[in-house]
């Protein structure tokens, strides 16, 4: 967890960049999403017709190369991006996949990911779990001495 007054982490800035792009778009984007399958999301994102979106980021090739996880995600959106800055090498990234270019103050979709429809029931399942982890983390600046229960 950052503390306030420390530097941003690469990571955090690609994440920072990505949901601006995200947003820009019409998406709303949820940070470090928790998904049913024991993955966390750096950014899921909800698009105006419903679309699921997820987002990871990488900050440099050994970012990249230990994520052994990535491939347990597509389960979980319709659509799979990356989030990497200029300096970042692209040609590790699998085609199938999105690629957002991102810093710390914006990004762009450098290559639409392919789309892979979630079924009606793992929307649902999906779509709420976004839904109420917003709420509670809305709920949770609101009120931080409440007790927290559920996904956060």
């Amino acid at each position: 967890m950052r503390d306030d007054l420390s530097p941003p982490q690469p990571g955090q800035l690609l994440a920072r960049g990505a949901a601006r792009a995200l947003v820009d778009l019409g998406f709303a984007v949820v940070a470090e999403m928790p998904l049913r399958a024991r993955l966390r999301a750096d950014l899921m994102a909800l698009g105006p017709k419903g679309e699921l979106w997820i987002v990871e980021c990488k900050s440099c090739r050994a970012d990249f190369r230990a994520d052994h996880k990535w491939q347990g995600y597509l389960d979980w959106c319709d659509r799979y991006f990356w989030a990497v800055d200029a300096a970042f090498p692209r040609d590790l990234l699998p085609e199938a996949t999105g690629v957002i270019l991102a810093d710390g103050y914006g990004g762009e979709i450098l290559r639409q990911g392919p789309e892979a429809r979630l079924a009606p029931a793992r929307r649902k399942v999906v779509t709420l779990d976004f839904a109420r982890a917003a709420a509670q983390r809305l709920q949770a600046r609101l009120d931080p001495g409440a007790p927290r229960a559920g996904l956060l």
